[in-house]
């Protein structure tokens, strides 16, 4: 990390909790230059892909009753705070 990064992040940090995450999201915003078409054709070209390669056998697949009976044991190790947000 070059000086000046530093210099910055120990600005940032003294920042309010408020205004790093303002901080953050335009930070994240700016990394964001996909054009929301390209992003839909990208996501079109995948799903296809996947489906393609499931329909000629090449991916290992689940019963749906694998995945939920897994996602409810996960949930019960691992409970979820609703309560923000």
């Amino acid at each position: 990390m070059n000086v000046d990064l530093k210099k910055i992040e120990k600005e940032v940090f003294s920042l309010s909790s408020q205004d790093r995450a303002r901080l953050a999201m335009n930070l994240i915003k700016s990394l964001d230059n996909h054009d929301d078409a390209d992003v839909e054709e990208l996501w079109l070209q995948e799903a296809e892909r996947r489906y393609r390669e499931y329909r000629e056998g090449k991916l290992q697949t689940r019963s749906a009753d694998d995945v939920f009976r897994k996602s409810i044991t996960i949930g019960k190790k691992k409970p979820v705070d609703i309560s923000e947000g």
